[in-house]
């Protein structure tokens, strides 16, 4: 498998320069502006049908939801997420409201499209991004109990960097991403 270690001119700086690290300034928060902005990109995500099937829990330090969320993370994320300015949870509306659908095959997706908007105006901002799933989920869904049909998936760590992106990233070539999934004729 080919690597990639330099992004091609022409991507744009946002998406060349995100990285996610693994230490966060703490005593950079997040305030409610930030945040606000934060979720207003997720809002504007493209969705199947406009069906917006994400939500999310935000928890800052100091807050009360802040222990609630800090609890239930694996040993290895509590290490550096603690210290992030916001941690958010990502949920996902998977049962299809007034439809016959049980399931919508669209909906883990769609909150992909919300969080990379999210972490894309992070990074417009000068905060970092870090998505992790390491974490008990069955933990962390009891605790926060969310609604009949909405799923957590991941969780998102949020703040000001206290490290610098390697000066080497590696990254999947082009030519793999387009060769990986397809069985090469004999």
């Amino acid at each position: 498998m080919q690597r990639d270690h330099e992004p091609p001119v022409g991507i744009h700086p946002l998406l060349a320069g995100r990285f996610s690290p693994y230490r966060f300034d703490p005593s950079a928060g997040v305030d409610d502006d930030c945040l606000g902005l934060l979720l207003e990109a997720a809002r504007w995500a493209p969705s199947a049908g406009n069906s917006q099937p994400w939500g999310f829990f935000t928890s800052r330090p100091g807050e009360p939801e802040h222990e609630r969320v800090v609890r239930h993370l694996a040993p290895s994320s509590a290490r550096w997420a603690t210290d992030a300015g916001l941690l958010v949870v990502t949920l996902t509306h998977r049962h299809v409201d007034e439809t016959q659908l049980l399931y919508s095959e669209f909906a883990d997706y769609d909150l992909g499209q919300a969080v990379a908007h999210m972490t894309v105006q992070a990074q417009a901002m000068g905060l970092a991004a870090h998505q992790f799933r390491a974490f008990d989920l069955e933990g962390l869904t009891k605790e926060l109990s969310p609604n009949p049909g909405w799923a957590i998936v991941s969780m998102i760590a949020l703040g000001k960097a206290a490290e610098v992106p390697s000066e080497r990233r590696d990254r999947r070539s082009v030519a793999d991403l387009l060769s990986a999934p397809w069985t090469l004729p004999e």
